[in-house]
């Protein structure tokens, strides 16, 4: 056996043809520069492309370095699939920056500044308002995080506008199916435009080869899915934020693989794939976020202006001791972004929605995924509007009867049951709760 890496200087069309050739080939395998000297290359590139076979366009990635691009692009077009990995800049730990942020197009950019200033000044107020109450709330040993809990909170005042960086990893097939993609996209539509000019520039300027593929994507038609919400909500919801239905139940025994910090049971699968639901789930557009980096729970998201409404996800400690300054902020939001969508349309003001605007999905889960996803979700340091979701989800399959849910843990749980230490593989981050010890109808969280 003879295993060699490939070092990153060779371009994405070279490993295409050489992959391609090497299922022929016999003798040996046709290397990246055995590609690049052929004389059939672009034939064979743009042979085997065209008739959609794209996997030797699954070899190499790219990794962008992105900057100044809004959440709302990210959450519609970048993170609106499973075929990505991003490393991006946390609103949920890191101050936001009031002179960070995505205008309209067409817009009255001084107007808009203006909204920019004073959701920002509503999210420095809100902290300032939360900090001390949830210092009290904090274990002793936390208490010198209460700023940044604080900041996790008032992030829900943060528009959509709000620009961020990132890290981000795609191979040639997706970063084609982007261009593609943003031809239909329903908000942030020129903002699109120019991610995708520059996209095919820094494309080109690794592979001129790339050209012919970068043409075609461009001229492929596409349609934005046209999702009726209502007709499914008629079928299986009343007036429920988070419905469990069209249960498959299929028991699975957990083990070490579940346990670990290397997710092992991702790739030994077992049972557990042969169990499924399906989920309604009314969340606020920042909880959202988070949930699409669970990138095996594949979700329909209609198009915003199907399902827009005046509805806003509140937090329970903001409920508690500082509602007024909330909605009062959230009113002033409302109020612009319905007025800008007069002038603008709704894809443009979009910009406009904050992060606590609610939306609604249809999601999928298997019970391999969801078991990591209740892992993740329901350790005490997750996000507390999903902890909140997945508990209901958690919680409607054991009412259920669904056998399985006894399986559906926080990480410390089940790293307790199958003798895994440390219990919580959180480290200096733990939440100071033993949610181990607790049973699953004691689990509550406030922050």
């Amino acid at each position: 056996m003879k295993i060699t890496a490939l070092k990153t200087n060779y371009k994405p069309t070279d490993i295409a043809v050489g992959s391609a050739r090497s299922c022929y080939f016999g003798k040996h395998i046709i290397t990246p520069e055995g590609a690049a000297n052929w004389d059939k290359k672009n034939e064979l590139l743009n042979s085997i492309f065209k008739a959609g076979h794209h996997t030797t366009l699954m070899h190499y990635n790219f990794t962008f370095l992105i900057e100044g691009m809004s959440r709302l692009l990210i959450w519609r077009l970048l993170h609106s699939h499973p075929f990505y990995n991003s490393e991006q800049v946390s609103q949920r730990y890191a101050k936001m920056k009031h002179d960070n942020f995505t205008y309209p197009k067409n817009a009255d950019k001084k107007k808009w500044h203006k909204y920019y200033e004073k959701m920002f000044s509503y999210y420095e107020k809100l902290i300032e308002k939360l900090t001390p109450v949830i210092e009290k709330i904090l274990p002793k040993f936390q208490k010198k995080l209460a700023k940044k809990k604080a900041q996790e909170f008032a992030r829900y005042l943060l528009p959509m506008g709000m620009n961020a960086h990132l890290y981000h990893t795609i191979n040639v097939i997706t970063a084609l199916r982007y261009i593609t993609a943003a031809e239909a996209i329903p908000e942030a539509k020129d903002e699109a435009k120019e991610f995708i000019n520059q996209l095919k520039q820094e494309m080109l300027k690794i592979d001129e080869n790339l050209r012919d593929l970068i043409e075609f994507a461009e001229n492929e038609k596409v349609v934005f899915p046209d999702t009726d919400i209502e007709k499914i909500k008629k079928r299986h919801i009343k007036n429920e934020k988070v419905k469990v239905f069209d249960i498959v139940d299929y028991d699975f025994e957990l083990n070490s693989n579940y346990a670990g910090v290397m997710r092992l049971s991702s790739m030994y699968l077992d049972e557990s794939i042969l169990g499924s639901f399906n989920s309604y789930i009314k969340l606020s557009l920042s909880a959202d976020a988070q949930n699409q980096r669970h990138r095996r729970s594949p979700a329909i998201r209609p198009k915003l202006e199907t399902i827009y409404k005046r509805d806003f996800y509140i937090p329970p400690v903001i409920e508690k001791f500082a509602k007024d300054l909330y909605e009062e902020a959230i009113n002033y939001a409302y109020e612009f972004f319905e007025k800008e969508r007069e002038k603008l349309g709704f894809s443009e003001a979009a910009y406009a929605l904050l992060n606590a605007h609610n939306i609604e999905i249809i999601e999928h889960d298997d019970f391999n995924e969801f078991a990591h996803k209740a892992q993740m979700r329901l350790c005490y340091n997750a996000q507390e509007e999903i902890f909140d979701i997945v508990y209901n989800q958690v919680n409607q399959l054991k009412k259920a009867g669904v056998k399985a849910s006894k399986n559906f843990l926080p990480p410390c749980a089940i790293r307790y049951k199958e003798g895994l230490r440390p219990v919580c593989p959180e480290g200096e981050r733990f939440c100071g709760v033993k949610v181990w010890k607790l049973n699953f109808e004691e689990y509550n969280r406030i922050i």
